[in-house]
C-alpha cells in the first residue's frame, strides 16, 4: 500500500523542480514582446536552387501569442490553461524560370522553458506540386505527419525521440542566445531543407559554435554527412534581431550558396492592416 506521506513528499518534489525549471520571463523581454505588436523583418535572398542562384525575398514575423498546449494552437483568448509562446513564421518567395516557389516555417518556442519546442511546421509550394509537414511535441516524442506531391515521401507518420530540431534554434536566438548548444550534438534538419533536398526524417550529426563579429555574432551549424552548413548573424544586444543568415552545401561535385540580408524591420499589428489602403505599408520592406 503507498504511504500518503511519501505520496505528498514526490507530489511536492516535482512540483518544486517544475518551478524550477519554468524560467522567470525578463522585464525587458515583457517590454518589447508584450506591446501588441509582431515583428516584421524583410530580407534580399539569393536563394540556390538546381544549380542557380535565384533572386528573391524573405520575411521573418516574430509575435508571441497564448497557446492551448494541448491542442498545441493559437488560444482565441487567455485562460488558465494557456502558455505564453514566441512564434515564428519565416517565408520565401522566388523564381525558378517561369515558375515561382512560396516557402513558409512556422515554429511554436514556449517562453517559460525556451528550449522547449512545441511546434513546427512548413509548407512548400510550387508549380510541379506541394509539400507539408508538420512536427507535434509531446512529453517523450515528436509526432511528425508529412504529406508530399513526390514519389517515395506521399503520406508518412514518423516518431522520433525528443531532441533539439534546427528551426527551434532561430527562436531560442531571440529569447536566450547565451543558451544555444555548442558543440557536438544530434539535431534535426530544418524541415524546409528536408523537402527541399528530399532526405529522410531524421536526427543527424551536428557541430555548432558562436563566434563574436564586433556587434554581432554568428552562429554555425554544420551537418558533415549532409554536406550543409547554416550560419545565422543576430545582434549582440537584446532583442538580439537577426541579421542575415548564409546557407552552404555541397552536391554532385559543386557547392552552393543561398544567403539573406535583412533590409527593414518594423514592429506592426499588421492583422489589422489588411484593407487595400494598407498596400502602400509594404513599401518600406522592398519585397514586392
Amino acid at each position: 500500500m503507498i504511504n500518503k506521506n511519501n505520496t505528498l513528499l514526490v507530489a511536492l518534489i516535482i512540483l518544486v523542480f517544475s518551478n524550477l525549471s519554468a524560467q522567470k520571463i525578463s522585464s525587458e523581454f515583457k517590454k518589447n514582446w508584450f506591446d501588441g505588436n509582431a515583428e516584421i523583418s524583410s530580407y534580399s535572398l539569393n536563394q540556390s536552387r538546381y544549380g542557380e542562384i535565384r533572386k528573391g525575398s524573405a520575411v521573418l514575423i516574430y509575435v508571441t501569442e497564448d497557446f492551448l498546449g494541448e491542442e498545441q494552437v493559437k488560444a482565441n483568448k487567455k485562460s488558465k490553461t494557456t502558455i505564453p509562446v514566441l512564434k515564428l513564421n519565416r517565408t520565401k518567395k522566388f523564381l525558378t524560370g517561369i515558375y515561382p516557389y512560396s516557402i513558409m516555417t512556422s515554429t511554436f518556442s514556449g517562453l517559460r522553458s525556451p528550449q522547449n519546442m512545441i511546434k513546427n511546421v512548413a509548407s512548400i509550394q510550387e508549380w510541379c506540386g506541394q509539400s507539408y509537414l508538420q512536427m507535434n511535441s509531446g512529453d517523450k516524442e515528436l509526432k511528425i505527419i508529412s504529406h508530399s506531391y513526390f514519389e517515395g515521401e506521399a503520406d508518412q507518420e514518423v516518431s522520433l525521440n525528443k531532441t533539439r530540431t534546427e528551426d527551434e534554434l532561430w527562436n531560442l536566438i531571440r529569447m536566450t542566445p547565451n543558451s544555444l548548444p555548442l558543440g557536438e550534438l544530434k539535431l534535426i534538419p530544418s524541415l524546409e531543407m528536408i523537402r527541399l533536398d528530399h532526405k529522410e526524417i531524421k536526427t543527424y550529426d551536428a557541430i555548432t559554435s558562436l563566434n563574436k563579429k564586433g556587434e554581432t555574432s554568428i552562429y554555425t551549424i554544420t551537418y558533415p554527412s549532409l554536406k550543409r552548413s547554416l550560419s545565422i548573424e543576430f545582434s549582440n544586444s537584446f532583442p538580439h534581431a537577426i541579421e542575415g543568415w548564409e546557407e552552404k552545401y555541397t552536391g554532385k561535385g559543386d557547392s552552393f550558396v543561398t544567403t539573406a540580408k535583412k533590409i527593414h524591420t518594423e514592429r506592426r499589428q499588421y492583422w489589422r492592416e489588411n484593407n487595400n489602403a494598407s498596400k502602400k505599408l509594404r513599401a518600406p520592406f522592398k519585397i514586392d
